[in-house]
């Protein structure tokens, strides 16, 4: 496994971290709570040490497994991401979206990170997470009815406390990164990044390249897309999020797999899986720092970390990212 610095900080992190938003089964038609802990502890054999968590994956859920998956691991082997901001269970802040919880109930989602919310979410998460502090905090989602500055001024306070080590953000652009800065240290911007969704490279990289902050790339996999083991057609589990996606369109399928059925010659020179190869690809990026990729049981989690030993030249990123380049799709 490789390992790389967050921004200016302390905090080292696996390349491929595991992210538990699939574990904890909210919005992916469920999962098995016992699988999805074995993953964890299956992806820490094999070098993952990160996981990046939420408490409104599962509505408490995910972090719940992973602080059981955790459980007689060196706590200072493992590095615990997880988030603020977004409340199920209060009705403030800017409104998200409706949804339902694992059970099937009606849920509203908001995004909501003033200081009072922030602290309890604290006190929640390192309940769940059974542990006293939290490697990387990130506020969720903007929310436009908290100052910022109120809500990094909150985190602040918590690194003093010694209950988080390092502030950082998600779906941030690059002004509002700019913002916060002025208030705290961020060490990282986490934000959707795949080959077939590139729009952070427009502002975001510069930026975080400049300003030395790490990104953190989610659905590296486009959701499973880039694997190549979606073919059109393909029937999603009730309450799987994907199945409205434009993504998975039939005509985006047949797209999708021409692009990789291209790249699999170098896959299997490389002896390795087509979702190792993007995962490779991905982390060899301009800013990108590391890839995070979800797994629901024990040989997704193998397959994933190891995309790490994964190695290619210049002249093979290249050719990738050429094929890439003529891929067009219906959205």
């Amino acid at each position: 496994m490789e390992y790389r610095k967050l921004g200016t900080s302390d905090l080292e992190v696996s390349v491929i971290t595991f992210g538990a938003w699939a574990a904890g089964g909210w919005m992916w038609g469920g999962t098995e709570r016992s699988e999805a802990i074995e993953a964890i502890r299956v992806s820490y054999d094999y070098g993952v040490t990160s996981i990046d968590t939420a408490p409104i994956y599962g509505q408490g859920s995910s972090e719940e497994i992973v602080g059981e998956a955790i459980k007689g691991l060196p706590r200072d082997k493992v590095q615990i991401l997880t988030k603020f901001g977004m409340r199920w269970d209060l009705v403030k802040g800017d409104f998200g979206f409706k949804s339902f919880d694992n059970s099937g109930k009606p849920i509203d989602i908001y995004k909501y990170a003033a200081k009072e919310s922030i602290i309890r979410e604290c006190e929640d998460s390192l309940k769940r997470l059974g542990t006293d502090y939290i490697d990387l905090y990130q506020i969720h989602w903007p929310d436009s009815t908290t100052p910022i500055e109120e809500t990094m001024e909150t985190v602040a306070q918590l690194i003093k406390e010694g209950k988080v080590r390092q502030a950082a953000v998600c779906n941030y652009s690059a002004t509002q990164m700019k913002e916060a800065e002025k208030y705290i240290s961020l060490a990282s911007n986490q934000v959707p990044y795949s080959m077939v969704k590139r729009g952070i490279e427009k502002e975001v990289v510069p930026y975080c390249l400049e300003n030395q902050k790490s990104i953190l790339a989610y659905s590296p996999l486009e959701r499973g897309l880039l694997t190549g083991k979606m073919l059109p057609g393909h029937s999603f589990q009730e309450g799987d999020h994907r199945a409205s996606l434009p993504f998975f369109k039939d005509e985006n399928l047949r797209r999708i797999n021409d692009f990789l059925s291209k790249i699999k010659p170098l896959a299997d020179e490389k002896n390795a899986s087509l979702g190792q190869l993007v995962l490779r690809w991905t982390i060899e990026q301009p800013g990108i720092t590391i890839a995070l990729t979800g797994a629901r049981n024990a040989a997704q989690a193998i397959q994933n970390a190891k995309a790490s030993e994964v190695k290619l030249s210049k002249d093979e990123i290249a050719l990738i990212s050429q094929h890439l380049s003529q891929l067009t799709l219906a959205l």
